[in-house]
């Protein structure tokens, strides 16, 4: 089969737009309405595909995998076999290596306009690939559920060897705009009632750690910037989605609510971790028309398996048999309030 050419698509339901490239699954756009009803775009990102091609993003707007977030050394050990992955991150393997899925073209498998319009992608990776066992089959469909709902569905079926599969969407929001500055006035309710704290490099102790009484507590909504300046340079962290109500076979996962635009993210899940992260590493990157996206321009909702679960006993396991299948899906409820 040919290999696809990096391309942009768009979803379009007559209230919400969504611009989406077969690289790497990426979002590149969401427009969505604020309380007057004009659209806003509210993801970080760049007008042409040419600056991802060339990995100026940090991971904007992409899907990681095959193992997303931190795996400790770049080792892990699978049926008495001892597999090393590319160091990427610190000592670290991060977000799938060195061309992970976020740096590949999936192939377009489907693309359907209308009122639920929706695009499928696929991509198979193969044995060994980034140091990963076994061929994996993949697809990731975004759907326009709703007026205002955006639903992202995950799938991978190892075909002949057990592998770690955790896949994650890496969108950096900002609800009052892509262009607009900080979120630290955005207001963050996370349904997480514990953390997995980490080390200097950035992996989990494999302690599960309550968030009272410390920075970490967004149980209760609280604006993001309250308590930053207590966590080092901004958060970095693995949330345990243990509290919120369950929808439809997903748990709520966070809500996230921009002031000026009264623009609201309800985000929905059935991943068991989600990492929040308040693009502390972003500084002075020229994204779309021209705008310039600094430290804590926006947050990432990652819902995923726990960072090195690979490694860690006690945390929800990662593996997937080759009779089985990874599920993992998200659903965005944008609303104003």
């Amino acid at each position: 089969m040919a290999e696809e050419n990096p391309q942009l698509f768009e979803l379009n339901n007559g209230t919400m737009k969504l611009i989406v490239s077969n690289y790497g699954c990426t979002i590149t756009s969401l427009f969505i309405p604020d309380k007057h009803g004009n659209l806003g775009d509210v993801v970080l990102g760049f007008d042409t595909l040419e600056p991802y091609l060339n990995r100026v993003a940090p991971y904007f707007g992409c899907i990681v995998g095959r193992v997303a977030n931190r795996t400790k050394e770049g080792k892990f050990t699978l049926n008495g076999i001892e597999y090393t992955l590319p160091i990427n991150n610190g000592p670290n393997s991060l977000h799938g290596g060195l061309k992970g899925f976020d740096k590949v073209v999936w192939e377009v498998a489907e693309h359907k306009q209308g009122d639920n319009s929706s695009i499928t992608f696929k991509y198979r990776a193969r044995d060994g690939e980034e140091g990963y066992p076994g061929d994996l089959s993949v697809t990731a469909t975004y759907t326009l559920t709703s007026k205002t709902t955006l639903r992202l569905d995950m799938e991978a079926v190892p075909e002949n060897k057990p592998t770690p599969v955790s896949l994650a969407q890496h969108t950096y929001w900002n609800l009052a705009g892509h262009n607009s500055g900080t979120i630290l006035d955005h207001s963050a309710q996370i349904f997480a009632k514990h953390i997995t704290p980490v080390d200097q490099t950035q992996i989990p102790t494999g302690e599960i750690k309550p968030v009272e009484g410390t920075p970490f507590d967004f149980t209760t909504k609280k604006k993001v910037g309250t308590s930053i300046h207590e966590v080092g340079i901004g958060y970095d962290h693995n949330y345990v989605l243990d509290c919120g109500e369950e929808k439809a076979g997903l748990k709520h996962a966070v809500k996230l609510k921009d002031p000026v635009s009264s623009r609201v993210l309800n985000l929905w899940t059935n991943a068991p971790g989600l990492q929040f992260y308040t693009a502390n590493y972003v500084n002075g990157i020229v994204g779309k028309g021209g705008a310039v996206y600094g430290k804590h321009s926006a947050v990432c909702l990652e819902t995923q398996g726990f960072p090195n679960a690979i490694n860690q006993p006690n945390f929800p396991s990662v593996v997937v048999q080759p009779c089985g299948k990874y599920e993992h899906s998200m659903v965005y409820e944008f609303s104003v309030e």
